[in-house]
């Protein structure tokens, strides 16, 4: 996998302004834009540039919007109540993108060998079953929030790879899919390690294995728009990017780098303890917020490859068009790209 440097993202990012003739500073001022986000440490980005003030240097100014899934946020983009957010592909996010409404403009959060990332979670009733591995999941019940959601997809590849079959079980938000595994109405599940730890250490789920051994690289969650917005707001979506990019870099630099060593892990906790786990006193929500470090795409890079394979097995489920092509889903003129 390619990893950029953080001087090459800025470099990268002045040549796609320069490419398009739109030069260096920005918009007017105070722009009123609306980001939409999920309380996980994933979406650190938006709330490191939200609270470093990234954003209001490019001119814009920002409202977080939260919600409990990919779907209503892509439903957000495109009926142009949200402006920019970062989620999961889902099927239904593919749908608008083939409708006209929807871009993918750059990638999130990317699995990575060597970090710690998503993880397979089973019940205490299935554990105690014996089911130690996501090999042992044959004919079981495996938590989704809907078809062609980004836990279908999952859970989709590593029931290929263990040529297994699932018993897929529908539950729409995450705190659902959380209580139906944890008092055993569902077997199985995958999720964010800041989720998945914290649940295994409470003894009610336990984990049995990692996405990134089914799914090497795979481009989680991306930042999208609405086509309007990249088509029409260039100057504003290449100002968001570069803000959303330097909140990124401050978090990989904090939490995977550990430049700051204590002191900055400790600064970034605090700072993303106003967004995360915010029902919980900041010694219970640190750990929690530390577990879920995973290395988020600097300069918002995209996976186009990952994103490609997201798209084929949705055709391939019957859950979008056959005839949609890449290229109606993404817009790569405003980031680097991998495996194009």
């Amino acid at each position: 996998m390619e990893i950029l440097t953080r001087r090459q993202t800025l470099a990268g990012m002045a040549a796609s302004a320069a490419a398009l003739g739109l030069g260096a500073p920005a918009i007017a001022q105070g722009r009123k834009i609306t980001l939409g986000a999920l309380s996980f440490t994933s979406h650190a980005g938006t709330f490191v540039g939200v609270e470093r003030e990234y954003f209001k240097q490019a001119g814009l100014d920002v409202e977080i919007k939260f919600f409990q899934a990919a779907q209503p946020m892509a439903v957000a983009i495109a009926s142009g109540d949200v402006d920019y957010a970062v989620t999961a592909i889902s099927g239904g996010l593919v749908s608008l993108a083939d409708k006209g409404a929807i871009k993918v403009i750059g990638g999130a959060l990317q699995e990575e060998a060597g970090i710690d990332g998503q993880k397979f979670l089973v019940s205490d009733a299935a554990f105690q079953a014996g089911i130690t591995a996501p090999s042992m999941l044959d004919g079981k019940s495996y938590g989704i929030s809907t078809a062609g959601s980004s836990f279908h997809y999952m859970g989709a590849k590593m029931a290929e790879a263990e040529g297994i079959t699932l018993q897929y079980k529908p539950l729409q938000k995450v705190g659902a899919i959380i209580g139906a595994l944890k008092s055993g109405q569902i077997d199985a599940w995958s999720i964010v390690p800041h989720i998945a730890k914290p649940l295994a250490g409470s003894g009610a789920v336990h984990i049995v294995g990692d996405v990134v051994t089914y799914l090497p690289d795979y481009q989680v969650t991306t930042v999208f728009t609405s086509a309007k917005n990249a088509s029409e707001e260039k100057q504003m979506t290449t100002d968001y990017l570069a803000a959303y990019s330097k909140g990124v870099s401050d978090y990989n630099a904090a939490m995977i780098a550990r430049d700051g060593g204590d002191e900055g892990e400790n600064a970034m906790v605090d700072l993303l303890h106003k967004y995360v786990y915010t029902d919980q006193p900041r010694e219970k929500a640190a750990p929690s917020i530390i577990n879920g470090t995973m290395r988020l795409n600097e300069g918002a890079a995209m996976n186009v490859a990952s994103v490609r394979d997201q798209l084929e097995w949705f055709q391939s489920e019957d859950l979008v068009g056959k005839d949609i092509k890449l290229d109606a889903l993404i817009d790569t003129s405003f980031v680097e790209t991998v495996g194009a």
